[in-house]
């Protein structure tokens, strides 16, 4: 079983766009579990959580989050982050014969132009990331993010694609 993990802040329509992709996920029993991490929202963030049936924390200890998380494996995206299909095959086939921490393959139809992507340094979440609960836990500090997570481990790339957060982003701003 996963649980898949996300910081938020003010990202309420970001949360609810990942969380409609993550139904399916649940549905096949992959997705067992969904944590949301908020840094001071003023928006709906919280509501969306709760409607959504995740564990929302408004103030927390990383170490203590990881602890308390119920799948064996986590999937920390960005909110607004959605994988495209074929996701739930793949990642249950990683989770159950891999050992090692892995990332999702940038969008062919989502991609920044080639300047962008020369120029700037690529967040650590922008293609997702799957990792043993055990790793993480033996890893992690408190105060750290996610992303420090993320940037901690080398991981190997899946063949599934995910649609960057920024694009959901650019569609509601």
């Amino acid at each position: 079983m996963l649980t898949v993990m996300m910081e938020c802040r003010d990202h309420e329509a970001e949360l609810a766009h990942t969380l409609s992709f993550l139904v399916a996920g649940a549905v096949e029993g992959l997705v067992g579990d969904v944590v949301v991490l908020d840094h001071g929202s003023s928006d709906g963030t919280s509501s969306v959580a709760d409607a959504a049936g995740c564990r929302y924390y408004g103030k927390w200890d990383i170490k203590d989050i990881l602890r308390g998380a119920r799948g064996e494996w986590l999937m920390l995206v960005e909110p607004g982050a959605r994988l495209q299909q074929g996701w739930i095959e793949e990642v249950g086939e990683y989770i159950t014969l891999g050992k090692q921490p892995a990332r999702f393959t940038e969008s062919r139809h989502h991609r920044r132009p080639l300047y962008q992507r020369m120029l700037r340094k690529v967040p650590p979440l922008e293609h997702g990331f799957l990792l043993p609960k055990r790793e993480a836990v033996a890893t992690v500090n408190s105060g750290m993010s996610l992303g420090d997570i993320a940037r901690s481990h080398k991981p190997r790339r899946l063949t599934t694609e995910i649609i960057p957060s920024w694009v959901a982003r650019r569609a509601t701003a």
